[in-house]
């Protein structure tokens, strides 16, 4: 197994404090008030690091495509962000949670097995 897959784990846990902060951003409560999140947004050193992280999520997907044993689950990650991303782009605010809870959750899925797997192989 390539070294690229050891770094599943981090991509794990970033894709679990995802799943929080879109709770605390687009979540129930801003929704039943009609917050709009991109008015009360993160402050900026944490967009920052969120972005930033994102930006080397995305470079370690397309990496892991390169990886002959974790190309199948980086294809998986890269296109479970581009259907995520088109619907999302597609629909309303209310179903914004909704799209990006089973987006992470499938991300998660994918996530898990590749971290046994490539840890299973040292």
């Amino acid at each position: 197994m390539n070294g690229i897959a050891l770094l599943a784990p981090l991509f794990l846990a970033f894709e679990l404090w995802q799943l929080v902060m879109t709770e605390r951003y687009v979540g129930i409560k801003q929704i039943a008030r009609g917050g709009d999140p991109r008015e009360m947004g993160p402050s900026e050193p944490v967009a920052f690091l969120w972005m930033a992280c994102i930006a080397l999520y995305a470079l370690w997907a397309v990496t892991l495509l390169a990886t002959p044993h974790a190309r199948v689950f980086g294809l998986a990650l890269v296109a479970v962000t581009a259907v995520g991303y088109s619907v999302r782009r597609n629909c309303g605010l209310k179903w914004i949670l909704v799209t990006l809870t089973l987006e992470g959750a499938a991300r998660v899925a994918i996530l898990s097995p590749l971290t046994v797997v490539s840890w299973s192989h040292l």
